[in-house]
């Protein structure tokens, strides 16, 4: 026997409802042509209503929806920058010999507006840090990064993170040096090459976290300004970051 889904037990409902209701107006009435022409009448207008119902109603729950969904996926990447990003991005800071020029070009404040964010991300996109690790800094990363594993897998399979590429290019990006660094015995002893080439894989997950981070500036800035004011005192690229409020 077929067993039949609610969603048909209500649409048969609704026609046994709407042939009833036609019945029971004819009887009192004795009117059928009024009937037939506010029937027809009604017909005409379905198509406009369907271009209502599915294009403009449901284009706005689908923001709805998409503004909650982000909303959620921003106290994600806030655990991220609070657990591992700043941490990461200082120690990165630490290498470059362009920190004066990150810490001039990020200095977000509470009077950013929107032409900042993009100046700023703009630098971001065309940033390349000159790096050249010693042994013992990279012994240093790598100590960072093996710490912080299970949390970045912890953020793998997250199923929301598959929506934002960004973040997820990230993320891959931060266990692809991971596993570099893991495989190497003795970083004290590489060579010059190898040393260039965990430089370029740094510089990767670098660049990414930086324009991440941005992004993430801007929404504390629009949605939670208290949270905002602490990460502005907490700016990494800020060697005399502090939390005290002066």
């Amino acid at each position: 026997m077929v067993r039949l889904s609610w969603k048909i037990y209500i649409g048969l409902i609704l026609i046994f409802l709407t042939l009833f209701l036609g019945g029971l107006h004819y009887l009192v009435f004795q009117n059928l042509k009024d009937l037939l022409f506010y029937l027809a009448l009604d017909i005409v207008f379905v198509p406009i209503q369907v271009l209502l119902v599915t294009l403009i109603i449901e284009k706005l729950l689908s923001e709805r929806e998409r503004q909650a969904f982000l909303k959620k996926l921003n106290m994600v990447i806030g655990a991220f920058m609070s657990e591992f990003g700043g941490i990461f991005l200082r120690q990165v800071d630490s290498l470059c010999g362009e920190a004066p020029d990150l810490a001039r070009n990020l200095a977000v404040t509470q009077s950013w507006n929107k032409k900042n964010y993009q100046a700023a991300m703009r630098f971001a996109s065309q940033y390349q840090a000159h790096l050249n690790p010693s042994g013992e800094e990279l012994e240093n990363l790598r100590d960072l990064l093996l710490a912080k594993r299970p949390f970045i897998l912890a953020l793998l399979q997250n199923p929301n993170l598959l929506e934002h590429d960004t973040f997820t290019d990230l993320l891959w990006a931060i266990c692809h040096l991971t596993e570099e660094l893991e495989c190497r015995a003795d970083l004290l002893g590489i060579p010059d090459s190898d040393r260039q080439h965990l430089g370029n894989d740094i510089r990767r997950a670098n660049s990414i976290l930086i324009r991440e981070w941005l992004s993430y500036m801007q929404h504390l800035q629009l949605e939670y300004p208290y949270m905002f004011s602490l990460a502005v005192r907490m700016n990494p690229f800020n060697p005399e970051a502090s939390p005290i409020v002066y």
